[in-house]
């Protein structure tokens, strides 16, 4: 594989998703959540949880939704190309499907990482300080990363099957609208909600990755962490297994 073709091919991804328009949605709508939400929920008396603020508790659960909003960037990549017939002159060049493949993967990586970091800076601003320290961020970049190749996976499949446009949007939209509010990004998980929203929660993988970082944010990891990071791994390990299957069977091109 040649290394000068992945980077061209990350570089050229990077380009097409970091327009005016595309950088208002993968950065400015979760920064507004911070913002609106974070200071929104204060005003009505709400707290975090062991006695932070809710902007101090909502902060890591936005740096994990980065990873969803990453994934959408990786699948629509597909979507697109297939659709406009990108894909197929692309492969014509000296790039192989493989490299196309490992370019979408790590550019959804480096992006889900690099907006999670935009969130902690935008906090710092908010907030003057956060708590996380050195060891902490490691584990958040580990999870972030495990995170954006697992909901990078599952965009990757539903784009590889999925040919028409209005059905792509549909389902990418419902399954983030799902994904995000059925789990610990914006409240915890508690025995008083309804049985099948804690079901929800605690088949999310978007969960577990909330409370990795926000364990890892207050410096509060335990135990159940690592079992936690190791079933994140399995899934994010099964679906891109998945995904990549799908991808290799699927048309270049829609037309």
């Amino acid at each position: 594989m040649a290394l000068p073709n992945l980077l061209r091919l990350m570089y050229r991804n990077f380009r097409v998703n970091t327009d005016p328009g595309s950088l208002v949605i993968l950065i400015g709508l979760p920064a507004l959540y911070l913002v609106f939400f974070g200071f929104g929920f204060s005003s009505l008396g709400g707290g975090g949880t062991k006695g932070t603020s809710y902007l101090s508790f909502l902060t890591p659960g936005i740096m994990a939704f980065q990873v969803v909003m990453a994934g959408t960037v990786g699948g629509s990549i597909l979507w697109a190309d297939r659709r406009w017939g990108m894909l197929a002159q692309l492969l014509v060049s000296p790039f192989t499907r493989l490299e196309y493949l490992l370019g979408i993967m790590l550019t959804s990586v480096l992006m889900g990482i690099a907006g999670a970091f935009t969130m902690l800076v935008v906090a710092l601003a908010l907030l003057g300080s956060v708590p996380v320290g050195g060891f902490g961020l490691g584990i958040i970049v580990v999870t972030l990363i495990l995170g954006s190749i697992l909901f990078g996976s599952a965009m990757l499949f539903i784009s590889a099957l999925v040919k028409s446009s209005n059905a792509y949007n549909s389902i990418q939209v419902l399954m983030i609208f799902i994904v995000n509010f059925a789990s610990t990004v914006f409240y915890p998980d508690s025995p008083s909600l309804p049985l099948p929203i804690q079901v929800l929660f605690a088949v999310n993988p978007l969960t577990y990755v909330a409370d990795i970082v926000r364990d890892s944010y207050f410096g509060l990891l335990t135990v159940t962490d690592a079992y936690r990071l190791l079933l994140l791994t399995v899934e994010a390990v099964v679906l891109l297994y998945v995904a990549t299957r799908a991808y290799m069977r699927s048309d270049v091109s829609m037309k």
